[in-house]
């Protein structure tokens, strides 16, 4: 008798052209939104237009980023990351676009936020980890999972400072028209993420329904725990790269302290990221998530005590920088860890949309007290708080894979 072969597992793309081609689409993606910030007085003086109007739109971009996040990640999980990259750029290019010309606040908002966070919904981290978790081994997954991130990093570190010149040489609505035909360049790149498993836009056999997968994350409290403690990041890191230029300039410093200060958070991001996912490696990753938070309320505590100067402002940009996207390959790699990699981009989708509100949170209600106060004191002790909040709630964080039976699809833990 001859046995039957056994079932060969599907092929894969090499981690080399994962990594390369996904890093630089983050790096892209990234790249250009970190940059935002530097828009906020070139348009509101031209448009005569309040920071409210300007941080309501972006807050509105972050919204829309975190809802549409779930629907790319459901896409990216039946058809594979090709085709959403292909959507997400082509949104991007229209939404800047839109962004350079429209002549209201509604129409910005419309554009800058609803239009641009669709985009990066199909072109940043939820997608390439559905691509990374799928594509690269479970045992160097938290680590090229701090690549894409350090990816992301380096293209603030690049772009930010090129955004500043466009906007200094060219005008604010040129630069954006600029950005716009750049984010293109994501097309050709998708062309290489392409996934063997995905054929005639097939999904690999699935266990489980999206509507068990759904179930059973959200009745698992750790799932519930990383949310909550993202919710605290996307709060933090947007109110602070939206607004910190106009803080500082408000302080008297040179808008070229803020386009440095934000450059190097994007550069010593790199070295955050990449260490975090590396460690995610060897360490249990909740006590690195732990640790990211409180050190994020210290930092930002000792940057307000201080005395403001061009040099503490690039000490805490290095310090912030470490800490700044840091959270996001232990976050994913756990999501992985405990659910599997087959509803990764979706699940990973909804973690999102819990930063995305607390991005929502904390770049409008800079605005609105901005506004009301005439000063960020106040989101800056908000900023403190939720810092060891999120801190404590992350502690109890549960890592192992999630049990399930023929019957139910796991316990609550």
């Amino acid at each position: 008798m001859t046995s039957q072969p056994a079932t060969a597992p599907a092929p894969r793309l090499s981690a080399f052209q994962v990594l390369a081609c996904g890093a630089a689409i983050v790096t892209l993606s990234m790249g250009v939104r970190h940059g935002f910030g530097l828009w906020l007085q070139p348009i509101t003086q031209d448009q005569g237009w309040t920071r409210e109007n300007f941080a309501f739109a972006l807050a509105i971009q972050n919204l829309s980023w975190g809802l549409f996040g779930i629907f790319a990640g459901m896409a990216a999980d039946r058809f594979g990351a090709f085709r959403v990259l292909l959507v997400g750029a082509v949104l991007y290019a229209l939404g800047l676009a839109g962004m350079a010309l429209s002549p209201t606040p509604l129409t910005f908002a419309l554009t800058a936020g609803v239009l641009i966070g669709a985009a990066q919904a199909g072109t940043t981290y939820a997608v390439i980890y559905g691509v990374i978790g799928r594509q690269i081994p479970a045992e160097k997954r938290s680590w090229a999972m701090g690549v894409a991130a350090a990816a992301g990093s380096f293209g603030q570190f690049l772009m930010v400072p090129i955004e500043g010149w466009l906007i200094s040489s060219f005008g604010w609505q040129e630069a954006l028209l600029v950005l716009g035909a750049a984010v293109l360049l994501i097309m050709p790149l998708a062309l290489f993420l392409r996934e063997p498993g995905f054929v005639g836009g097939v999904a690999p056999k699935r266990e489980q329904t999206i509507v068990q997968a759904l179930r059973e994350a959200f009745k698992y409290r750790s799932f519930q725990l990383l949310m909550a403690g993202y919710f605290v990041c996307g709060f933090q890191v947007v109110f602070i790269g939206v607004h910190m230029p106009s803080y500082l300039k408000d302080n008297g410093l040179s808008p070229q302290v803020a386009s440095y200060a934000l450059a190097l958070i994007g550069l010593f991001n790199v070295i955050g990221t990449y260490a975090a996912g590396a460690l995610g490696q060897r360490f249990p990753k909740r006590y690195i998530l732990s640790f990211i938070y409180i050190a994020r309320a210290v930092a930002i505590s000792v940057f307000l005590i201080v005395p403001l100067s061009p040099a503490s402002v690039y000490v805490f940009a290095a310090v912030m920088g470490v800490l700044w996207l840091s959270t996001v390959p232990p976050t994913n790699a756990v999501v992985a860890q405990i659910f599997g990699v087959a509803h990764l981009s979706m699940l990973g989708g909804f973690v999102f949309f819990s930063h995305q509100i607390g991005s929502f949170m904390g770049v409008w209600l800079g605005g609105v007290l901005y506004d009301q106060t005439g000063s960020y004191d106040i989101v800056w002790y908000i900023s403190i708080a939720l810092g060891v909040f999120a801190a404590l709630i992350n502690l109890p964080v549960r890592e192992s894979p999630i049990t399930r039976g023929p019957q139910r699809m796991g316990a609550a833990a």
